[in-house]
């Protein structure tokens, strides 16, 4: 089939995202005063891999119909979000690739919305578990990931290889959790076959842990939604009864996930506690 370009459309946008574009937003020194905003051509091409003159002859609607590599390094060069790629491939006639792996990059808008729940625990992971980032309150829940080694912040390695899991796989939520994870973690290595995280993370589990070697030998698929109850024993403000609730930050390959408590329970009093002393009671422990 013959490939459609919109090219008119393809170098107003090429245009517009060039200008909107600082240099410090692409790793670039400010330089020389500039007659106009954003990026100068030169840049765009430089960044996208290709000469100044096709790039120049794109923005103005003329020229030979761009590659796949070609669109797929201009969406690089212009720091395209995943909506924003899409549209560019549309316009260029291409077929947008799916991503290769999930983004390590979490979104400022949940960011914000991790700093605004400044009494619920939420942390944000990728879809092998990587945690991404964490609010002070799952900090003070769950443990803090700033303290622990880059490669360990990952809740299945924690699972299956931290310090406590031979007795946590006694409990049979922690073990159902487990069954769950591993299920989600194939799912997710079907979705993303390229991504060397998960192999690498899958290669480190089996090589440490028979079980979750078990578990991935079952080949059981099941892509974790939706809420769950958790019971989580604290050693500060004792057993809380919790509901997890997950949500998908779309276009990512991550997810949201912020523990709660009914009004009045006991569970929202310990979180209230938990609210003052804060990761206070690691440096109790340690003592």
């Amino acid at each position: 089939m013959e490939r459609v370009i919109d090219r008119d459309a393809l170098a107003d946008f090429l245009r517009r995202r060039r200008e909107v574009l600082r240099p410090a937003d692409v790793g670039l020194p400010e330089g020389a005063r500039r007659r106009t905003p954003g990026l100068r051509r030169e840049e765009v091409a430089q960044l996208a891999g290709m000469s100044t003159d096709y790039y120049s002859r794109l923005e103005q609607s003329r020229g030979a119909n761009p590659s796949e590599p070609i669109v797929a390094g201009l969406a690089r060069a212009l720091r395209c979000d995943l909506d924003e790629r899409d549209h560019l491939y549309h316009l260029a006639g291409e077929v947008p690739a799916p991503p290769s792996g999930p983004s390590r990059d979490v979104p400022a808008g949940v960011l914000h919305l991790l700093d605004r729940l400044d009494d619920t625990p939420a942390f944000v992971v990728d879809v092998k578990y990587d945690i991404l980032a964490w609010n002070p309150m799952a900090a003070a829940l769950l443990g803090d990931p700033s303290a622990w080694p880059p490669r360990q912040r990952n809740v299945l390695w924690n699972t299956f290889a931290g310090p406590h899991s031979p007795s946590a796989m006694a409990d049979p939520q922690t073990a159902a959790f487990a069954d769950e994870c591993v299920a989600d973690l194939r799912a997710a290595a079907a979705q993303y076959p390229e991504d060397p995280g998960i192999h690498e993370l899958i290669a480190r589990l089996r090589a440490v842990s028979p079980e979750f070697v078990r578990r991935w030998e079952r080949f059981e698929v099941c892509v974790r939604r939706g809420s769950t109850t958790k019971r989580i024993d604290h050693p500060a403000v004792g057993e809380l009864v919790l509901e997890c609730e997950l949500l998908e930050i779309a276009g990512h390959g991550q997810r949201l996930v912020i523990y709660g408590a009914a009004p009045g329970s006991p569970a929202a009093e310990a979180l209230r506690l938990l609210g003052v002393i804060g990761t206070q009671w690691m440096a109790d422990l340690a003592l």
